[in-house]
């Protein structure tokens, strides 16, 4: 561990979120709490979707995916971080570490590109309402889903790479409580120079890219509803919109804050905390902004609960 000669550790500690018992429990009650609504609120959603023929359109067909994305991300985090909450074996062998990090590395990146994708479904939606269907067309939906998964889950092949190729020899303890490459980088006894820039390039080009076609397609949105003379159908849609941009912002935010910044800025309770707002609290939020004020859904949600007391 301590020659710079060996290739890497083999099994990794994971320090998590804190030392102290009485908050560790606190920690996993919590966790417990938001993981349990965020499959509950997610299941909801692709469950609504898939047994309402109204809802089978592009704005569903992506937030369905959106759901199963944040269900994924979601489940790739916390079940481990819970166990190492009320366990006291806090290991986690390479293989295990690297397929952590290649996941989340996969989901949030795909997470970033199908919400620049629902942005654009709703520009043209509320912008171009008579060519929307015309535009958004099921073999574009298909392409734009399947283009978003697979350059996402190629993308982290390559970090996953590079980063497991380094030498661990400092330690084998990862300040954080998953395995996520700023913490990682901190190990290696080798310059991670080239592995900062890579990140820098593919976070460039996926998530400012993304969150910048976001912002372009809601300045059109919101150019477009100012023009609407009813006022509650404007207030409505400027809710809206305020709604997912506040999702939006906090999601691209502590990304970009985490991976789009000097290594030498990193600083291990700060960054626990961020990680935790775009890993755990995020994929809790999207259901609810997204869906819980959508009547369409809400209207499928309590048809099938009275088929199901009926029944």
């Amino acid at each position: 561990m301590k020659n710079c000669n060996q290739t890497s550790a083999s099994r990794f500690t994971l320090l998590g979120l804190s030392s102290i018992p009485r908050l560790q429990i606190a920690f996993f009650l919590l966790f417990l709490l938001i993981y349990m609504v965020t499959l509950s609120g997610n299941l909801l959603v692709i469950i609504a979707v898939r047994l309402n023929l109204r809802l089978q359109n592009p704005m569903y067909f992506f937030l369905s995916n959106l759901a199963v994305i944040d269900i994924c991300f979601s489940t790739t985090i916390v079940p481990k971080m819970l166990s190492n909450s009320i366990s006291q074996d806090k290991t986690i062998s390479l293989l295990g570490c690297a397929a952590q990090m290649y996941f989340h590395l996969a989901l949030g990146a795909t997470e970033c590109l199908i919400l620049a994708v629902m942005a654009y479904d709703r520009y043209t939606a509320i912008c171009k309402p008579l060519q929307y269907t015309s535009i958004m067309n099921q073999t574009l939906c298909l392409y734009l889903a399947t283009g978003c998964w697979v350059v996402s889950f190629l993308n982290s092949v390559i970090h996953a790479v590079f980063t497991f190729q380094l030498p661990y020899c400092k330690s084998n303890e990862i300040n954080h409580f998953f395995c996520e490459m700023p913490p990682l980088f901190r190990l290696s006894c080798r310059d991670t120079w080239f592995n900062e820039v890579a990140v820098y390039i593919s976070g460039g080009l996926i998530a400012l890219f993304s969150f910048l076609l976001i912002l372009l397609s809601y300045i059109r949105i919101l150019s477009t509803i100012i023009n609407i003379h009813c006022n509650s159908g404007c207030h409505k849609a400027f809710s809206t919109c305020a709604s997912h941009l506040i999702v939006i912002t906090f999601y691209y935010g502590t990304i970009i804050f985490m991976y789009l910044r000097p290594h030498s800025s990193y600083f291990p309770d700060r960054d626990r905390a961020v990680s935790i707002l775009y890993t755990v609290v995020t994929p809790m939020l999207n259901p609810i902004i997204y869906s819980v004020r959508n009547k369409d859904i809400i209207g499928v949600l309590r048809k099938t609960k009275h088929t199901m007391m009926y029944f």
